[in-house]
């Protein structure tokens, strides 16, 4: 998943960004709100963390112009402002949660976990098949068997699972498992997809990560895709 970082004191955002990798997420980080706005705008993130006190442009702000445009896009407020009245000033211009500085990073995460929450079960869990991704724990098993992964290879795999089904390009998976500093003349996303297949599909029947010649991968158990 890949979470864009807005916040204009480096030694924060550095912290933030750092946590979040080491978590399996890519991360990009702007440093004031005008940057902020247009890279929410044109990169597809599955999230935002959006500090208010940003030069240029405010988050508030920046967060009103990005529900014009991105009304589903989860947006955290992060901000040393605690009061309650900035809370539901933030709230009420369109943040999904609002967490004041400082933090402990735990909770950080817990909330990043909540912001994307509606598009996972209940359980916190991806299911397709006999594969399962605990997105907690990032622990994936098949059959019952636990597959180790490396941080790289849980982003790559959570995406292929929460697109189950359907055909997802090169240019997607390096949009959302990769950060701006992707090489798009490599063949990265290949070789990380064919890490990702020994481990999910050797030894078993049934293959679920497939090539769709000409278009991309799809993660399926259908003979025909």
């Amino acid at each position: 998943m890949r979470i864009l970082v807005a916040d204009d004191e480096a030694k924060i955002a550095q912290f933030i960004r750092k946590g979040l990798k080491e978590d399996g997420y890519a991360v990009d980080v702007a440093s004031d709100g005008d940057e902020a706005l247009q890279l929410a705008l044109q990169e597809d993130y599955d999230a935002v963390v959006l500090d208010i006190m940003l030069p240029g442009m405010d988050g508030i702000s920046v967060l009103k112009k990005l529900r014009s445009s991105r009304p589903d896009m989860p947006v955290m407020l992060v901000s040393a402002r605690d009061s309650v009245s900035d809370k539901v000033r933030g709230l009420d211009a369109g943040a999904d949660d609002y967490l004041t500085k400082p933090f402990a990073f735990e909770e950080f995460l817990a909330r990043v976990r909540a912001l994307l929450r509606p598009r996972v079960r209940p359980d916190s869990s991806l299911v397709y098949a006999d594969l399962v991704l605990d997105l907690r724990t990032h622990k994936a098993s098949r059959s019952g068997q636990p597959v180790e992964l490396s941080n790289r290879e849980y982003s790559l795999l959570e995406y292929l699972l929460r697109n189950a089904d359907q055909v997802v390009t090169r240019t997607m998976i390096a949009n959302h498992v990769w950060d701006l500093n992707f090489d798009t003349d490599t063949n990265i996303v290949d070789v990380y997809v064919a890490y990702l297949r020994k481990k999910i599909d050797e030894g078993f029947d049934t293959r679920l990560i497939r090539t769709v010649r000409g278009r991309g991968y799809i993660l399926s158990d259908h003979e025909k895709a």
